[in-house]
């Protein structure tokens, strides 16, 4: 029987960690890595401050090139637009070896819903 998309991000959900915006800032706040996973003119439209991109559908052939990456202990947290992709790009961060990787709730439209913090844009 094949599985629907919905199916595999239940999936993912159910080994991956979750967290909210507010615990997703604090963490922010404590230094931690942020990565969008969403397509890059996603990104450029508006992003969370000082995010890194890495597209999900390029995350398991960019990410051990990319220089902020390297740390596989490094606490991580992924975002998208709503959540699904980020729960995928986190199970796949895990199988990769990636130890402290959480996907947060409710992805860019809650965390721009809720936030005092203006996304940046690229010019």
């Amino acid at each position: 029987m094949s599985q629907t998309t919905m199916d595999l991000v239940q999936a993912a959900k159910a080994t991956i960690t979750e967290i909210t915006v507010d615990q997703a800032n604090i963490m922010l706040a404590e230094g931690c890595i942020i990565m969008d996973v969403r397509e890059l003119l996603e990104f450029e439209t508006g992003h969370i401050p000082n995010a890194h991109h890495v597209s999900r559908g390029m995350l398991e052939f960019m990410i051990g090139n990319h220089p902020r990456f390297q740390d596989k202990n490094a606490s991580i947290v992924v975002y998208c637009k709503s959540g699904g992709r980020s729960a995928l790009a986190t199970a796949t961060l895990q199988t990769l070896g990636f130890t402290k990787v959480h996907s947060m709730l409710g992805g860019f439209d809650d965390w721009s819903a809720g936030s005092d913090i203006p996304p940046e844009t690229q010019a």
